[in-house]
């Protein structure tokens, strides 16, 4: 019974140690993380174009 409490006690141990000094412990690694993508509402440059595109005379129109 012993052994089985110092097998996981050296188990709990060894995954601690990968978590702080594993490959991504570095700031610039986690810095990396994919931002979700902004829906077109949501997005205030894509508005802006939108909203300059629909105020502009298209050719051909009579106004």
């Amino acid at each position: 019974m012993i052994y089985v409490l110092a097998a996981i006690g050296a188990l709990t141990i060894v995954v601690l140690m990968w978590k702080a000094f594993g490959p991504q412990a570095t700031g610039a690694a986690r810095q990396r993380t994919r931002r979700a993508p902004i829906a077109p509402d949501d997005d205030p440059e894509f508005l802006r174009r939108l909203n300059e595109q629909q105020r502009k005379p298209r050719p051909g129109e009579d106004d």
